[in-house]
């Protein structure tokens, strides 16, 4: 069928029942990362969030006024106890992925087969997470934080600092953010 016309083809993929098949699957992906999970959130006035985003636990996560939660990102709260905390006005880039839980690493046991362990993630009010940045488990990100873009996330953030890098590391501060003592003369 390589002579075939654009329309002939396109007419053979329609009539392929794996198409439909595979529509089938990401329509059932969608309503199990998506719109059931939606339904298990608390969340304040004013969520908007993208259609795209990937949610997991949502019965987990809790999120404050006026977030905006940008596309592809994914937010996965733990199987057992771990949950994701998001204040007001928090603003999360694309591709952002948050999740409170992580495998154990013990030698001799394939890592999928371990296991996890869970622990919260704050994320402050006014926060703001840059495109694809990584957030891990146990996590306290200050209100007002800034996290560059890329950035992962493993230990936590004060309030009003700018934090880049993997690791994120505190680069500098917002204008007339309080300083935590320790900070005095940072960067």
């Amino acid at each position: 069928m390589s002579g075939a016309s654009a329309p002939l083809r396109a007419a053979v993929r329609l009539l392929d029942p794996r198409t439909w098949l595979h529509l089938l699957k990401i329509a059932n992906f969608y309503g199990y990362a998506h719109v059931e999970q939606r339904r298990r959130l608390r969340t304040g006035a004013g969520l908007r969030m993208s259609p795209t985003v990937s949610i997991r636990n949502g019965e987990r996560i809790v999120m404050g006024r006026e977030v905006h939660i940008g596309e592809r990102c994914a937010l996965w709260a733990g199987d057992a106890t771990g949950r994701i905390t998001v204040g007001d006005h928090a603003l999360l880039g694309p591709d952002v992925f948050i999740t409170a839980s992580n495998y154990a690493t013990t030698w001799g046991a394939p890592v999928m087969y371990q296991p996890k362990r869970e622990a919260d993630v704050v994320i402050g009010s006014d926060v703001w997470l840059g495109v694809r940045v990584t957030v891990g488990a146990g996590v306290v990100i200050g209100d007002g934080a800034i996290i560059g873009a890329g950035s992962v996330v493993t230990r936590d953030v004060p309030a009003g600092a700018i934090a880049v890098g993997a690791p994120a590391t505190v680069v500098g501060w917002r204008e007339g953010a309080p300083r935590p003592a320790t900070a005095q003369g940072s960067a």
